[in-house]
């Protein structure tokens, strides 16, 4: 008996597997079809031959209109749950200086969003991240990691999780919650102050990362490991107190100094080093040697104007894996992996497919999820976009553009 299948989606000009073979880095099949059932992907190939293996008697079917289809984007470095807005801060950047902005009395930067944060409601901070993850969603994105790191506090980290995990279960995109109570020190500690600094190290070890490890509230453990945040060895101790309670490791790092984050995400190692503008020729070696994924965030160099734009061809050529993320933060409100993919070919010299495989796989491997999403396989999640394209290249031609025509998850239709 032939296996039934549910949905089946045909006449397509392209199928992007984004799996690699020895003619081409994306595996692309022509005048492909893909056969889905109870979520999972059956069957890709030519529709005659499938027809001879499958049930498709009865199967919902999509004409694809010799548009291309693709693996769902995998973002997986965002800030997604935040307070607020910081956009007059932004538009005051572009003339002004950071004192001059504090001087016209207006919050600046990562303390700002800490007192936007705690000011909302956990429902507010659930809806603005609803619409957020709903725009992503149409841009093709079907996987999002989540992290906290707003609240620098119990109750406000927790905040922020509860609401990752009210949104994995409240929409179709996947939710990957990560715990970042490291992102900075809380404003009513002073960081210059010794007592008052270990002070919040150990109430991090001892008591937010067991609390937050025990509500299962989050996969990852996350620091910002850089000049005037976290210092190597307290990145050390909080990364390593939270395998110790279960939780994998993340590093931000190597975004504005070079202090031993991306060497202390080799040794350990860490699931990615995250940022990696000051990496050294040397450390990219070491992360690729201990299978560190490397995320790179180009709408954040382009967002900032980074004096030092992270430099993905050396990384590449150290063998290092790259992932692509937004960096949806509130400094950096990117919810488009298309316009990331777009300056990750222009500004920081990545092919094409390069990007794709960042976007998709590289991504997939930083949340250890890359044996169910990130390409098309049999066996594998549906989480699939369909791109309105005459050709795979105008993904990063048409500047601004949004591709996605249909995009599914899971094995249902949710856009279009």
């Amino acid at each position: 008996m032939k296996p039934k299948a549910d949905l089946l989606i045909h006449n397509i000009s392209e199928v992007i597997t984004c799996v690699p073979n020895e003619s081409d880095p994306l595996g692309r099949i022509t005048d492909g079809a893909l056969v889905i059932g109870s979520g999972l992907i059956m069957a890709i190939g030519k529709l005659s031959d499938l027809k001879k293996t499958m049930d498709l008697s009865l199967v919902e079917q999509i004409d694809a209109k010799k548009k291309i289809v693709a693996p769902g984007f995998v973002d997986c470095h965002t800030h997604l749950t935040f307070g607020g807005s910081r956009g007059k801060e932004f538009a005051l950047k572009m003339t002004k200086s950071i004192d001059e902005i504090e001087s016209m009395g207006i919050a600046t930067g990562i303390p700002a969003s800490i007192q936007m944060t705690r000011e909302e409601s956990e429902e507010a901070l659930y809806f603005s991240a609803m619409d957020r993850l709903g725009r992503m969603l149409q841009y093709g994105t079907t996987t999002v990691e989540s992290k906290s790191g707003y609240g620098i506090n119990l109750k406000d980290e927790l905040k922020q999780l509860y609401v990752n995990r009210r949104l994995s279960t409240t929409q179709p995109v996947e939710v990957v919650s990560t715990f970042l109570g490291a992102h900075d020190f809380p404003p009513e500690v002073d960081r210059n102050n010794k007592s008052q600094r270990e002070g919040y190290v150990q109430f991090l070890i001892k008591d937010m990362i067991p609390r937050v490890a025990k509500k299962e509230l989050a996969e990852f453990c996350d620091v910002y490991c850089d000049k005037g945040y976290y210092t190597q060895k307290e990145a050390e101790l909080i990364l390593k107190t939270g395998i110790d309670y279960g939780l994998d490791a993340k590093i931000h790092t190597d975004a504005y100094d070079n202090i031993g984050g991306s060497t202390l995400a080799a040794d350990l190692p860490c699931i990615s080093a995250d940022h990696l503008n000051y990496t050294t020729m040397p450390e990219m070696s070491r992360l690729a040697a201990s299978g560190v994924i490397g995320v790179v965030l180009p709408a954040l160099d382009f967002a900032v104007a980074h004096p030092d734009p992270f430099k993905a061809r050396k990384m590449l050529d150290a063998g290092m894996t790259l992932a692509l993320g937004t960096n949806l933060n509130p400094g950096n409100w990117t919810e488009s992996m298309q316009f990331v993919m777009q300056l990750a070919c222009r500004n920081h010299g990545m092919s094409l497919e390069e990007a794709m495989l960042a976007a998709t796989v590289g991504a997939a491997k930083a949340l250890k999820r890359e044996h169910i999403i990130g390409c098309l396989c049999v066996g594998y999640q549906a989480d699939i976009q369909i791109l309105d394209l005459k050709y795979f290249e105008d993904l990063i031609y048409r500047l601004a553009n949004n591709a996605a025509w249909k995009v599914i998850k899971k094995g249902q239709i949710v856009i279009g």
